[in-house]
This record gives C-alpha cells, structure tokens and sequence, in this order.
C-alpha cells in the first residue's frame, strides 16, 4: 500500500496556441474538476503537489512568468482554476517527460514518495512519457482515467490502456482514487 504520494500536475499552464489546441482545450476542461478534487485530498493529507510545466522557451521556472505567457482568451478558464498556489511544487520541463532532464526525481526522494499520481496534457505524450518513467524508477502509479486529456478521445483510451498494461498503472476515477488512497 501507498506509503506518501505525490500528485504531479502536467502541463496545465498551457496557451493550447497549435494546431488542435482548441480541441484540447475542450477536453482539458474536463478533467479540472477531477484535479482539484485531488489537490484537496492530497492538501488534507500534506502530501506534495507538484507542477511540472513547458518552459516556453522562457527556461526560467517562475510560476508569473509562465502564467503570463500561456494566459489568453481559451486558456484562461482552466490556469484560473487550476494554477499553482504557494506551497505548491513547480518546475519546467525541457521534453516531455517530467522526469527527463529536471529535478522531479531528486525532489521525490528528497520528500520520501513511494507513488505518484499522473495527471494533466497531453495524455498521450508527457503524461504517457511520464508515467513511463515513473515506471522505470520503480514507482506505484496511479493515472485516473478522468483527470488527462489529449487532443483525440481514442488517442487518450489507448494511451490509458497503455499505461495500465504496460506500466501497471491503476487508472480507476480520481473519486475511487480518493477512497483508496484515504
């Protein structure tokens, strides 16, 4: 059973300024609820929160910065419910693994995590790349199927598929995730 627990918050300070971006947003939408919901849980349990962001060629992690730069007319409804509060972790990412080429890594050991909850965009990419790292370091993973999105609804079942097959991943609702992990 889950020791400490981390949930780790990918790219949601996103502009969604690409091709498709529009659609990913619509589905980002969705999963805000969810994320929150677990950000409550984790708070009341004083487990970490930690954001791991795109840099946008800004390559500095300041938490304004990127707000500022990813906020505009589609992105602004989901980083208004979803940004980073103070004692939240953040970092930037340089690919699309929250593990490749930053500190995550360091940063849970330093914390004593034993599991990490993966959730955020794209779920077919950086989440995917992620959770397949989170993997390979030998964590529990945990990516409830109602908390990432991707640009295609098929592309995030399988990608969902993927992660539970391949990786071991328990992919049940962030709802069913609280019960367990409470």
């Amino acid at each position: 059973m889950t020791k400490k627990c981390a949930l780790l918050i990918i790219d949601m300070m996103n502009d969604f300024n690409f091709p498709n971006g529009e659609t990913l947003a619509s589905f980002t939408k969705e999963i805000v609820s969810p994320i929150k919901k677990l950000k409550k849980h984790f708070r009341s349990k004083g487990w970490p929160i930690i954001y791991i962001n795109d840099h946008y060629q800004l390559w500095k992690a300041d938490i304004e910065l990127i707000l500022n730069h990813t906020m505009n007319n589609v992105s602004a409804p989901i980083i208004q419910e979803l940004k980073p509060e103070d004692e939240d972790y953040f970092l930037i990412k340089p690919k699309h693994s929250a593990f490749y080429a930053t500190s995550l890594h360091t940063l849970l050991n330093e914390l004593k995590v034993d599991s990490v909850v993966v959730t955020g965009v794209a779920g077919n990419i950086c989440v995917f790349f992620t959770a397949n790292d989170a993997y390979m370091r030998e964590f529990t993973i945990y990516v409830p199927k109602d908390t990432i999105a991707s640009e295609e609804k098929k592309s995030n079942d399988f990608a969902l598929c993927m992660m539970e097959k391949v990786l071991t991943a328990d992919v049940r609702p962030a709802a069913e995730l609280i019960d367990l992990l409470s």
